[in-house]
Formats: structure tokens, C-alpha cells, sequence
């Protein structure tokens, strides 16, 4: 009897243990898609094209520019181990919850197991019972070998303090802090704590993976433009327009996104025409008289036409702007103050 009543306790124990916990990924009530990051730290030596894989990314050369690497970058490139990759994916909202979309899908090799494939092979970019609930797992003790298992990425699409952002998934490392964190990415420890719903920086810990939001370059795309939200954070590039045009964010640009003709030669045909209306620029052009600088700017494009927009902006206040932090360091700094 005792040991009936004992067998008993522990099937029952044993499918509380089994239970799949809620998928985690970050707070999402926008949507329904966007573009969005995380980084990943590879266990192992490594190749780009491996990465590529492993998270099934289609574009090699998106993740070329969310990295800042060359645009000739090979895919047989080494990446060593303990080394970050940013990685771009789509994000999808739903129930005010954002994951990863159809990828990455991962194929279950002989030995495997979901705590392996979450902490090692996705350097803890997920948690078991993530994978766990988002493959309607019973027991996470019993998969297959060449089953297919969805891997839920945690992301956002939402603004943050009212601004249009790239959110990150950022694995928080041994001796962190939110301090630090906030300081490496541009942003502020009470945005952070805030975002991840966290009360008191010191419950931080090695693995927690963070919700950061990387300032992105304003523009003047379209919302009915084909690759709206086009978001591009700090020291990044993309391709867009079906590689017809490459765009580039830096702060030192006044966080304006700087698109231009990517002159990349193209398998499908030519671009169509990027010329502004009205206009003999093209995108990426500029021409300047007295105060004022006219920019052929990129706002966009549809199956057949690529969108270009006349801005106009006066350069009077920026050459005064420059001229002002020119004297403060030539002199003591109290020219103007």
C-alpha cells in the first residue's frame, strides 16, 4: 500500500515538473510584425554561414549590416568562440506577447535534449520550457531525432517613452549590472527596469536575457511602403527596395537615416527609376544654396516603384550650431553660454 501511494506521488510530482511554463518572450502589444535583434554568443569556433543557419536567417547580407561587417564579408568568414553575433529576425505580436516567427527552426540530432538545445546550442537565448510550450511538448525528457522543433526568440515591436525603437535581446553576462547595461547601449537603467517589468536592479542575473532598446534613425518612409517599419539602429546598414537601395544609420548623421542606389548588380533586372519628382536628383543626392540643403530622400517602395521625396531643411542653425563648439573648444567654453 505504502508503496503504491508512494509510485503514485511521484507520477504526479513528475507531471508537475513536465508541465510546459508560458513562453516569456518580451511585452508586444503593437504589431503585428517588425524587424528585430538579438545577440548571440556562439559556444563554439564557428562560421558565419553556420550562424546563418542555425538561426535561419535568408538574408546573408542583413546579417552583414546589423553587424557592421563589410558588405564583401564572405560566409565561410571564422567567428570565434565566446564571440557576439547580432542576429535579425522577424518579430511577430500576439496576445501581447512578441516571439520570433516560422524561424529559426532547429532539427534535433542524435543525444540532444531541450536544456541542451536552449543553453547551449542557443547560448540561453530561450529556456527549455519555452521550446518546450512552443512545440506542445508533454515531456521535455522525449524527443526525436529529426524532429522539427520551433525555436521562440523573444522580441518586440512596441515604441518605447514614445519613440520608434530596435528592440534587442541582450543575455545579461556574469558581473552585469542594469548601470552598465544602460550605459553600453544608450540608454537609461529606468527605461530598462521598466521595459522588463523588473523592480529592483539587483535581482538581475547571469543569463536573464533583457529587452534593450537601440535608438533608431528617423525617416520619411511611408507606412504603406513595403519594408514599413524600416528601423535601423547606431553603426548599422540594410538593403532595401529588393537591393536596389542600401540605407545607413550614424549618430553623427543627426540619427537621420542616409539611404543612396546600392549599385548592386541584380539577378531579377534593373531597379525602377529613383529620381524625385520635379527634380534632377536622385536618392542620395543633395545640392545646397545660401541656408537651405534639398536631399532626394527614401521613402519607401511598392512591388514596381521606389519612392523618393524632396526634403528640404535649412543649414544656417547646424553651420552656427558647428561654428558655436568650434570656438568652446578652441577657447574656454563660456562664448556662448
Amino acid at each position: 500500500m505504502g508503496s503504491a501511494t508512494l509510485l503514485l506521488a511521484l507520477s504526479f510530482l513528475s507531471v508537475l515538473i513536465t508541465v510546459p511554463t508560458a513562453q516569456a518572450g518580451f511585452n508586444c502589444s503593437s504589431g503585428p510584425t517588425c524587424n528585430a535583434l538579438v545577440g548571440y554568443v556562439s559556444p563554439n569556433r564557428t562560421t558565419l554561414s553556420a550562424i546563418q543557419t542555425l538561426f535561419g536567417v535568408t538574408d546573408f547580407q542583413a546579417l552583414l549590416g546589423v553587424n557592421s561587417f563589410p558588405s564583401y564579408t564572405q560566409s565561410n568568414q571564422t567567428v570565434a568562440a565566446q564571440s557576439k553575433v547580432v542576429i535579425p529576425f522577424p518579430c511577430r505580436c500576439s496576445n501581447g506577447t512578441g516571439t520570433s516567427g516560422e524561424p529559426p527552426l532547429y532539427i534535433v540530432v542524435k543525444e540532444d535534449g531541450l536544456y541542451h538545445i536552449a543553453a547551449e546550442v542557443f547560448a540561453r537565448l530561450v529556456t527549455y520550457q519555452e521550446i518546450q510550450a512552443a512545440n506542445n511538448i508533454t515531456d521535455p525528457n522525449r524527443i526525436e531525432e529529426g524532429q522539427e522543433l520551433r525555436i521562440p526568440l523573444p522580441c518586440s515591436c512596441d515604441n518605447v517613452n514614445g519613440s520608434a525603437v530596435v528592440h534587442y535581446g541582450h543575455v545579461v553576462e556574469a558581473g552585469s549590472s542594469m548601470e552598465l547595461i544602460a550605459e553600453e547601449y544608450g540608454t537609461t537603467e529606468e527605461t530598462l527596469l521598466k521595459l522588463n517589468g523588473i523592480a529592483d536592479p539587483k535581482t538581475l542575473k547571469e543569463g536573464d536575457v533583457l529587452d534593450v532598446p537601440l535608438k533608431a534613425c528617423t525617416s520619411v518612409v511611408r507606412e504603406d511602403s513595403l519594408d514599413h517599419p524600416f528601423l535601423l539602429s547606431n553603426g548599422t546598414y540594410a538593403y532595401t527596395a529588393n537591393n536596389c537601395v542600401m540605407c545607413q544609420c550614424h549618430s553623427s548623421n543627426n540619427w537621420t537615416l542616409q539611404c543612396e542606389q546600392s549599385g548592386m548588380n541584380l539577378s531579377n533586372g534593373t531597379c525602377p527609376s529613383m529620381k524625385c519628382t520635379d527634380s534632377d536628383l536622385f536618392i542620395g543626392n543633395s545640392t545646397s544654396a545660401a541656408c537651405s540643403r534639398t536631399t532626394c530622400a527614401y521613402a519607401g517602395y511598392t512591388n514596381q516603384t521606389i519612392i523618393a521625396h524632396l526634403i528640404q531643411e535649412s543649414t544656417c542653425s547646424l553651420l552656427l550650431t558647428m561654428l558655436q563648439n568650434w570656438l568652446c573648444r578652441a577657447g574656454d567654453g563660456t562664448l556662448f553660454s
